[in-house]
């Protein structure tokens, strides 16, 4: 059974004076263990379909669904909580927590005790490349790239088994972006996440192990 099924999904919105179809009809199924790349122009409707993906809004038609569940049926929130992760270009870390409080943060909300946490924590920034010194720095005395893991870091200690991200090396020079990619690369092929990555770098797309083009909201 695939993780997560898109069957004949579209979605539109209305602004004061024009309706945008974005996104179109598309059916798809992601499967884990595979590394994804979503590409296409500005406005393709790339982020949207990511969106409805992570749970943020539901299909105005069609059906998603994560191991057969429809979305329409689930707790949205906790669907956002345990089932994916979402990784975004501007890195979202709260900068009045250390790289380790950022880490620990949907652990605890998920009710592990702190000391857990931490321990977890300091394991997964290991995972990612993080020192134990650069866990003990606040987001701001660290370099792009370094923020990014830490992000990549925090989707971990979800239980989610989806790692869905949104032009997360559009921030990022061109070595630390190959070093990002490698990693979600890594996770899905050695930790059986699917990732799903939107981006319109075609130099990302070279690492994928499926590319999707998606132009006028169609896949």
């Amino acid at each position: 059974m695939p993780i997560l099924e898109l069957s004949n999904v579209s979605y539109s919105y209305t602004s004061k004076f024009v309706t945008v179809e974005a996104v179109r009809g598309v059916t798809y199924q992601f499967e884990k263990g595979q590394f994804y790349v979503l590409c296409g122009a500005s406005g393709c409707g790339k982020t949207t379909l990511l969106s409805l993906m992570a749970g943020l809004d539901l299909p105005g038609e069609g059906e998603l669904r994560y191991h057969g569940q429809a979305t329409h049926s689930m707790d949205l929130d906790k669907h956002r909580r345990e089932h994916v992760a979402v990784i975004y270009q501007s890195f979202h870390l709260l900068p009045q927590l250390t790289v380790a409080e950022n880490i620990m943060l949907p652990m605890e909300l998920n009710g592990m005790n702190a000391g857990a946490a931490r321990e977890r924590a300091r394991e997964l920034a290991a995972l990612v490349g993080l020192t134990e010194a650069e866990c003990t720095r606040f987001p701001s005395m660290l370099s792009g790239g370094q923020q990014q893991r830490v992000s990549i870091a925090r989707a971990l200690g979800t239980p989610a088994d989806v790692i869905l991200a949104d032009e997360p090396t559009g921030n990022l020079d061109s070595e630390n972006s190959a070093n990002i990619i490698g990693l979600l690369k890594q996770l899905a092929h050695e930790k059986e996440y699917c990732v799903v990555v939107v981006t319109h770098d075609p130099l990302v797309a070279e690492s994928a192990d499926t590319v999707l083009l998606m132009k006028d909201g169609r896949l």
